[in-house]
């Protein structure tokens, strides 16, 4: 079955995990001094928030699955949007192992699809979705390629194309 993702960027995590915590009724599941996470069943949602240094907001929304071949339909079903997708595979990111793609809609609001394996001691590092994240254009008009909100690289900016 598959669960809702969305991770937000805080100014203020202890303040946070305090209104969370009232609003759910719980306490996260996972709490680090820059990191927590709720996973709740009512609704069933996988929900984070960190103090990374990101705008604070909802920083990507996601689909967390609990089979790999629940994450094989969702990758399907990413190739049908025909929108570029960065498949990470096997990474540790959020103090979890995970075995995850990304992708960003039309207005280049990321998103990611995950299977997670097992547990980490550290947050993971997001170099590859760093590059990403920067090539999620959401301008009315690209400077080389001229395509409305699109995902492009720098490779497909100097080809003309998009990337598949």
């Amino acid at each position: 079955m598959k669960r809702l993702h969305v991770h937000v960027s805080v100014d203020d995590l202890t303040g946070s995990i305090r209104f969370y915590s009232a609003l759910f009724g719980s306490a996260p599941t996972i709490a680090k001094p820059d990191y927590a996470k709720w996973m709740l069943d009512d609704p069933r949602v996988n929900f984070a928030i960190s103090s990374r240094g990101g705008q604070a907001g909802v920083d990507h929304l996601g689909i967390e699955v609990e089979t790999p071949e629940e994450l094989k339909e969702v990758y399907g079903r990413l190739q049908q949007a025909e929108r570029p997708v960065l498949e990470e595979g096997a990474t540790t990111c959020c103090y979890a192992k995970s075995e995850k793609a990304w992708t960003s809609d039309p207005q280049g609001l990321l998103w990611e699809s995950f299977l997670t394996t097992g547990e980490s001691t550290i947050y993971g590092d997001d170099v590859a979705l760093a590059g990403f994240r920067a090539s999620a254009v959401k301008e009315e008009s690209s400077a080389c390629c001229g395509a409305k909100s699109a995902l492009v690289t720098e490779a497909a900016c100097c080809s003309g194309a998009q990337n598949d």
